[in-house]
């Protein structure tokens, strides 16, 4: 059943995008307990396996049902475009008792069981303990399953909203809503979200609307977001293909031969727009290393750059392009 978003004459112009990091800790925990997201992150799951082993996910994974209500304190829309997961996972503590109670209730309700489970019951019974420990357990997630990978993740968010972000000025809303997702679909000052579950219908009163790219949602949409937070829409960021990917496995022998084997794989990462220290992680190399090279291939007129908030992004040029594409001779 369809979502239906009704736009007024001053929410296209209160739409943002956002990247979270909550929201891809909570995701990439759902992840874990959803095999058939596996395929797209096997090399993540091979890296994070024992560190996800000494977690209990369970009180979180009570409450993401496959079908239902998700609670939405546990991951509200960031307020900026690029908040802290500190800053995130501060709000979720903060979170009203009686509004935790009532999203938990909504979430326990869909899952079988859940509403008479122990934990479902002790969660309802005490919502303050509730809240601070599904707040330690995703605050553990982060640490253990996110936070190592949060450079070259941020990367790719961080390069889809710039690109997104291009495109609505280029082309408006209603085709850029076409171009997030299938699932999106734009008539009569409406975005519906096809394949979702329920059949839900939110006017949003010039709230305006939350766009954020995700990985481990990918490849659906997902929204909701009930009043107080402000309604948001979840969709598939691009670019996951190579999210993890080593760049020494894309860099073609003959572009090493030509550049050197650092430098042609610092041009080679750049899939999507990135900076030094995303690149660095990524690449296993020191930001200055990666910063220097850099530079080079910008004076050669391979890549080129632009500020994006506090850092600056680096991408190829059509030249660097042709070069990064080159297929190997045989």
């Amino acid at each position: 059943m369809p979502f239906h978003l009704h736009f007024g004459e001053s929410d296209l112009l209160r739409c943002r995008f956002a990247v979270s990091p909550l929201w891809e800790t909570q995701e990439a925990v759902r992840t874990l307990d959803r095999p058939e997201r596996h395929g797209y992150h096997l090399p993540w799951l091979r890296r994070i396996r024992d560190a996800a082993d000494g977690i209990d996910l369970r009180p979180l994974w009570l409450l993401m049902p496959q079908n239902g209500h998700n609670p939405d304190f546990l991951c509200p829309p960031p307020l900026g475009p690029i908040a802290s997961f500190e800053e995130e996972i501060a709000g979720v503590r903060a979170t009203p008792l009686e509004t935790a109670r009532e999203d938990m209730a909504l979430a326990l309700a869909d899952r079988p069981g859940g509403l008479d489970s122990a934990a479902g019951r002790a969660m309802l019974g005490d919502p303050a303990r509730a809240v601070r420990e599904l707040a330690g357990l995703l605050e553990q997630a982060w640490r253990a399953l996110i936070e190592p990978e949060w450079p070259r993740l941020r990367a790719l968010l961080e390069a889809d909203v710039a690109y997104h972000s291009r495109r609505l000025a280029e082309a408006g809303f209603e085709r850029l809503v076409g171009e997030l997702s299938p699932q999106l679909g734009w008539q009569d000052s409406t975005l519906t979200i096809v394949g979702t579950n329920g059949d839900h219908v939110r006017v949003l009163g010039g709230q305006g609307l939350v766009l954020m790219p995700s990985v481990f949602s990918w490849p659906h949409v997902v929204s909701g977001f009930e009043p107080p937070w402000q309604p948001a829409v979840i969709y598939p960021a691009r670019g996951i293909g190579g999210l993890w990917t080593e760049a020494a496995d894309r860099t073609p022998d003959a572009l090493a031969r030509l550049l050197g084997r650092v430098r042609a794989d610092v041009l080679c990462a750049l899939d999507e727009p990135a900076g030094t220290t995303a690149l660095a992680h990524v690449l296993g190399l020191a930001p200055s290393s990666v910063s220097a090279h850099l530079s080079v291939l910008r004076g050669a007129g391979l890549l080129t750059s632009r500020r994006y908030g506090h850092q600056v992004l680096y991408e190829r040029t059509p030249l660097g392009i042709a070069l990064a594409s080159q297929p190997e001779a045989e």
